[in-house]
């Protein structure tokens, strides 16, 4: 049987008294590209959060290509992870940010660089070329020298999708990478997302882009107050939504 990409398995998370997600169960298998979509406060950034372990669950289990997140099986037990063996699990999960989080002391070459090599261990050398290529993909070629300040807010998230990428991630996980963007730079990132999806690459998008979930996810999932309330086919839940939340949600943002 083909072990899934993302498995989570009854997923609940709470700050203090406020219930953030409830019992979620979600898969994504692999190759395929799950938007999440839903009102703010719904509890969409917090899950992803949850996938790489940047928040802890209070119950249930998230599983990246068969690996729990964060812990270790020890008979029918489950043992907390420590930093190393956290970090080395984060280095398969692929985060870009919806304000980019780049270093701002640093070049975009440094930016992508810094983990690879700082973190993974590899070659300098090997790691700046593949930088390169990378930045080049993202269509910032020629711009490796440039500080983020020097950046549109497009070119920025761009940075920011290489960098992710140098880890080369078995997963990428976008939570709301455009809405931080002025209008006219959100194709120029879209067009990025949509290529990594046509070259196959598992991904977790949080955002309100429909006309992108419409084109490019196989999976959509609209979550609100913290429960999925309905997921399938990304054209099916646009087109034809059967849940009055859903249809609610979607008549404000289609």
């Amino acid at each position: 049987m083909t072990v899934a990409m993302v498995e989570a398995l009854g997923v609940q998370k709470s700050f203090g008294r406020n219930v953030v997600l409830r019992d979620i169960d979600l898969t994504v298998q692999r190759g395929d590209v799950t938007c999440i979509m839903g009102p703010s406060g719904s509890g969409k950034s917090t899950f992803l959060r949850c996938v790489n372990h940047l928040e802890k669950v209070d119950r249930g289990v998230i599983a990246v290509d068969g690996e729990i997140i964060g812990y270790r099986r020890d008979g029918e037990r489950l043992l907390e992870l420590n930093e190393q063996e956290l970090s080395a699990q984060r280095q398969q999960i692929g985060m870009v940010f919806q304000h980019f989080n780049l270093f701002g002391h640093m070049t975009a070459l440094q930016n992508v660089v810094e983990a690879p090599v700082g973190v993974a261990r590899r070659k300098p050398d090997e790691v700046r070329r593949h930088a390169r290529e990378l930045l080049d993909r993202v269509g910032l070629a020629g711009k490796e020298h440039a500080y983020p300040s020097e950046l549109s807010g497009g070119q920025r998230q761009r940075v920011a999708i290489a960098r992710a990428l140098a880890m080369r991630p078995k997963v990428m996980l976008f939570d709301e990478p455009t809405s931080a963007l002025d209008p006219e730079l959100v194709g120029e990132v879209l067009d990025v997302m949509r290529s990594l999806a046509s070259d196959g690459m598992t991904m977790v998008v949080v955002t309100h882009e429909a006309q992108f979930a419409r084109e490019v996810a196989d999976t959509l999932v609209f979550m609100d107050d913290g429960v999925v309330v309905e997921s399938g086919p990304a054209a099916e839940v646009l087109t034809a939504p059967r849940h009055e939340r859903t249809r609610s949600f979607l008549s404000r943002v289609l």
